[in-house]
Formats: structure tokens, C-alpha cells, sequence
């Protein structure tokens, strides 16, 4: 226990200095022109700089990675070209910024793929729905990658980090969290392999641990963040025993030189189903010596207890940074917390679609 520490406290991020702890979460908000970062995105993430650091929403390695209708990439010229208007809005308000890599995996529809089926570890369909250019679809059975193609899917992640350097960002979140590729390869629920990639946990582990390794070749120490879900239910995801697939990971990750592991805690949908790990930091907060960022609906005076008890050194929020561009300045002066809009969560990718996006007012001074 530190009693010394809150929200304030500022923190060495390996060679970067975070001048708080107040993290802005990954939200998908899905403003994208296409798949192209726009002004607007950049206005919108400037207004949130300062955070002690923002991780961008999951932005697609590859265009069999989508998942959905508008989101980003980091593929080609033209976005890593978006991207970087991103990157030096928020860098010239102060604020620091690291790009969330992604893979949606089996989270996808051919509608989305120009045709083709999406790729997963195993050919087991996820659960739920997807938005696409033909309406509203139920997820189909996935292509089961074969061995020799994993490798690839790989490169496809250590391309997206060299690009997103290129983009000027300080570091870059994979995604492994909530239903997508590199979960899917985790939990047995959707990976029933027989190969290396399969079986054991070890196994099962090995391709995000392969992506850790080509992603931190890319950046370097303390650059590379990821998220994990040990108790998401999203997309049906399951595992005979999370505890012990998700803490082999975590504690392999200390071997690697890595910024940081960001956990999510279960919401009110995976509570329902009472089957899924809670409290999730305290569990595996032990088994990890790096840096540990939590997420989960907390508010100040939770978020400050969870940094207290030593169960995180950093709080991400989510939907509270929507609604409040300026959520740091709101917790020092115990000001209200303003409320997002849910019909504007999710935009429709039009250049100038500010409602509900970057409108949202700041305190007065």
C-alpha cells in the first residue's frame, strides 16, 4: 500500500515521463472517411491530451483485419498520412499518445472483406452481430488460418508498428482483449488447434507472444502496451480455466520489455453470466512485475484506492472521457461529471460529424 499515490501522481512510462496516471481508454467510435484518420479525429483526441497518456481505438493491421464500418488503419501511406495529423495535434498540446494495433479475426463478415472469410485460430463462429455494408448480419464460421499462414498474420502486426512509428506516435497497445484474433488464439473456447499454436497453454499463448516479441523488436523497451480481458464474455468467448491461460500470459510478458499490461475488468454483462473472474487486477496483479494498467468502470476515488492498494499503477477511462475532453481537470476540481450520449457513441465516418464527438464543452476557467 502507497498512500502518497493518486491520479496525480506522475509516472516514468520506460523513457517517457506521464505527467498523471489518468489514462483515456481505447474507445471505438467509428469517424473514420473509410478507413482513413480525418481532421475531426484529430480535433477529437487534441481535446483529450491531457491524459497522462491516450491509447487511440483499435485500428486495423491489415484489411482482412476489419471488423467494422469506418474504423481506422495503419496499412497504407493515406492513413499512416491521417494518423499523423492525429499525432501532432495531441503532441503539440503536451499530451502523448500510443496507437491500439488490432485484429478482429472471426469478429467479421465477408461483407466486410471484399468477400473473403474471416481468419480465426479455429473454425468455431463467435456470437452476435455485426453492422456491414449489406445491414446487419450474425457472425458466420471462420477459415481456420493454417500453420504455415500464421507467421504472416504476424508480420502484418510488426508492419502496423513500424507504420505507426512512422505516424509519429509514442508507442503503440496490441489488442488482446474482447473476442478479437489475438484472444481468440488464447482461450480454448475458440482455439481447439492441434499444431504449436494449439493444445497446452503454452501453445495457445504462443501467437501473442510471438506478436509481443516481433511488435517490441519494432519499438524498443517500454514502448508496447497490451490488453487483455480475462473475464470477457463479448462474442462468446470462454475458457475451461482463465486463470491459469491468462496468468501463463502475464507472467510470460515478463520476459519481455514491454510498457505495460493493460486488464480489464468484467462489466455487468460478464457478471450475469456468473462464470467469469472478479476482481481481475487484484488476481494478477502478483504475478506481473511491469506496469499495470486497469479498466473497469472507476470513478476518482475508486480509481485513486485501486493505485493506493497497489493494485495498478495507472486507471484508464473510458466513456467518462467522451462526454469530458478535459476529465483530468474535472477530478482536481471535483467538478460534475457530464454524461456521453449512447446515440452518438458511434459516428458514420462523415468528415464533419461533430455531434456527440468533439462538442462536448470544457469546464470554465
Amino acid at each position: 500500500m502507497n498512500p502518497t499515490l493518486d491520479l496525480f501522481s506522475p509516472l516514468t512510462l520506460g523513457s517517457l515521463s506521464l505527467a498523471n496516471r489518468i489514462v483515456m481508454a481505447p474507445m471505438t467510435r467509428l469517424r473514420a472517411d473509410g478507413t482513413v484518420p480525418t481532421e475531426t479525429m484529430a480535433t477529437y483526441y487534441a481535446q483529450r491530451a491531457s491524459a497522462g497518456l491516450i491509447v487511440t481505438e483499435c485500428t486495423m493491421v491489415s484489411p482482412l483485419s476489419r471488423g467494422y464500418l469506418n474504423c481506422p488503419g495503419i496499412y497504407n501511406s493515406e492513413q499512416i498520412a491521417g494518423w499523423r495529423k492525429v499525432t501532432n495535434a495531441v503532441h503539440e498540446r503536451g499530451g502523448k499518445c500510443f496507437l491500439q494495433l488490432w485484429h478482429c479475426g472471426r469478429v467479421s463478415h465477408p461483407a466486410l472483406l471484399d468477400g473473403q472469410t474471416p481468419i480465426a485460430p479455429s473454425a468455431i463462429a463467435g456470437e452476435g452481430q455485426l453492422h456491414t455494408p449489406i445491414g446487419k448480419v450474425s457472425l458466420e464460421t471462420p477459415r481456420a488460418l493454417e500453420t504455415e499462414e500464421i507467421l504472416g498474420v504476424v508480420e502484418e502486426f510488426r508492419q502496423g508498428a513500424k507504420n505507426a512509428l512512422d505516424a509519429g506516435f509514442d508507442g503503440v497497445e496490441l489488442h488482446g482483449a474482447f473476442g478479437y484474433l489475438i484472444d481468440q488464439f488464447l482461450q480454448d473456447g475458440s482455439n481447439q488447434r492441434t499444431d504449436k499454436y494449439g493444445g497446452s497453454i503454452a501453445g495457445r499463448a504462443r501467437f501473442a507472444l510471438e506478436v509481443v516479441s516481433a511488435v517490441t523488436e519494432v519499438w524498443g523497451t517500454g514502448r508496447v502496451g497490451i490488453k487483455l480481458s480475462p473475464s470477457n464474455t463479448y462474442y462468446g468467448m470462454r475458457d475451461s480455466d482463465p486463470k491459469a491461460a491468462f496468468g501463463y500470459l502475464i507472467q510470460a510478458l515478463n520476459s519481455f520489455p514491454v510498457a505495460y499490461i493493460h486488464l480489464m475488468e468484467p462489466n455487468e454483462s460478464d457478471l450475469s453470466t456468473g462464470r467469469v473472474l472478479h476482481p481481475v487486477a487484484p488476481l494478477f496483479r502478483p504475478l506481473y512485475k511491469g506496469t499495470l494498467m486497469t479498466n473497469g468502470g472507476y470513478n476518482k476515488a475508486s480509481g485513486n484506492s485501486a493505485l493506493i492498494n497497489g493494485h495498478a499503477d495507472l486507471v484508464s477511462f473510458g466513456r467518462p472521457f467522451i462526454a469530458n475532453p478535459d476529465l483530468p481537470e474535472r477530478f482536481a476540481r471535483d467538478a460534475a461529471i457530464a454524461e456521453a450520449t449512447p446515440e452518438t457513441y458511434y459516428g458514420q465516418g462523415a468528415e464533419g460529424s461533430e455531434a456527440g464527438y468533439i462538442d462536448y464543452p470544457f469546464l470554465e476557467t
